[in-house]
């Protein structure tokens, strides 16, 4: 009996199954061939194959009019069932965000969870309500690039080279702001390099770090600031400088996403901190998967909403001393432009101007923290 399925089964394809059921729907062989575009002869040779293989007539005629045997009867909704499943295979589940109740694995860092995830929840309530996101924090050390691929649906990080294989598209640009309690009088004096570094700080250190980037970076500078308190996220830190004349380093898009919440605001850092890009991520497995597609579309248009990033105000410090940080970054500013003249400076007693470029290659390397291969300054370690 199992070799006489297997012979079945064997002699059926695609193609008769389509003359099957229009067949079985139309109970005749002309309107049967009009139903899938097929001539007349050729439906009436699909019928003769497919009564071979069922071993039964499936269609006879009673009197004028063709009609269903009994076997043929039985065998309508089990084939429109099997086709079914056979279209829907081939095509591809369709995503509709209203009835779906899929989960989304998305994995993103602190500064990007808090911003992003509240007007994406709202989205999700109004247009997909059963949608779940399940949020894997970011660990710094990711596992091998094939088990995250199998693991993750979609990913938000600022260090695209650690994601192999994924595709990545720039989500947002962000920089590194003071966060200060609105009407904190240390806000008119931040232009000033050292009354940044004498604050009391709130560092941020997430689990896979010993100590906050921007601490790391500001070493790397020769320089220190005063820490008070440290927590690990940068929420924390934002209810802390609510509440306290403490003050915060943290990406300025998020400042301003809770100043209103909660009373803060965003001052200029007085150093070079530069600027740092977040980025989409997603495997090659779920690149066509029409859900994973519309979470992603609806991440791009709530980056895109935030809208680009305030021009940084200079302030001038009129008639004060010059701090040592200030001299310092004057003394760079000078050796950069006379490497920009190359022959045309005099170079002290034994340095090249190839020297002076070694050293400013060097010092920027180092300020990166990733061997100077990131478009932008941010501090090392930014996740």
């Amino acid at each position: 009996m199992k070799n006489i399925h297997r012979m079945n089964l064997a002699a059926l394809d695609l193609n008769l199954l389509v003359a099957l059921e229009a067949l079985l729907e139309e109970a005749s062989v002309g309107r049967a061939a009009d139903r899938v575009s097929l001539s007349q002869p050729a439906m009436s040779h699909a019928l003769k194959r497919l009564r071979g293989v069922l071993g039964d007539p499936l269609l006879v005629r009673v009197g004028a009019r063709m009609q269903l045997t009994a076997r043929a009867e039985a065998l309508r909704y089990p084939v429109q069932d099997a086709l079914s499943r056979v279209r829907d295979l081939l095509i591809g589940e369709g995503f509709e965000p209203a009835h779906s109740t899929r989960t989304v694995q998305l994995l993103v860092a602190d500064n990007a969870s808090d911003l992003l995830l509240p007007p994406l929840l709202k989205q999700l309530q109004e247009e997909a309500p059963n949608v779940c996101i399940r949020v894997q924090p970011w660990r710094g050390n990711m596992p091998d690039p094939f088990e995250l691929a199998r693991v993750v649906d979609v990913a938000i990080a600022c260090v695209p080279n650690k994601f192999k294989g994924f595709y990545q598209q720039r989500l947002f640009t962000d920089r590194d702001a003071c966060a200060v309690r609105r009407g904190h009088p240390i806000a008119a004096r931040m232009a000033d390099p050292e009354a940044f570094l004498n604050a009391k700080h709130v560092a941020v250190v997430g689990r896979e770090f010993t100590e906050d980037p921007v601490d790391t970076w500001l070493q790397q500078e020769g320089l220190t600031r005063d820490v008070a308190l440290t927590v690990p996220h940068y929420l924390q830190a934002l209810r802390v400088v609510a509440q306290s004349d403490l003050i915060a380093v943290i990406p300025e898009r998020l400042i301003h996403a809770y100043a209103g919440i909660l009373h803060v605001d965003a001052v200029a850092v007085p150093l070079d901190v530069g600027t740092f890009d977040e980025y989409i991520l997603h495997p090659a497995r779920n690149h066509a998967d029409p859900g994973c597609a519309w979470l992603r579309g609806v991440l791009m248009e709530i980056a895109k909403s935030l809208g680009p990033l305030e021009r940084k105000r200079v302030h001038k410090v009129s008639n004060r001393p010059r701090s040592k940080v200030m001299l310092r970054r004057k003394e760079k500013a000078n050796i950069r432009a006379a490497v920009a003249a190359e022959g045309r400076v005099k170079t002290p007693a034994g340095v090249t101007v190839e020297d002076m470029k070694a050293g400013i290659a060097t010092a920027i390397r180092k300020k990166h923290g990733h061997g100077g291969d990131h478009r932008s300054r941010a501090p090392a370690g930014r996740r």
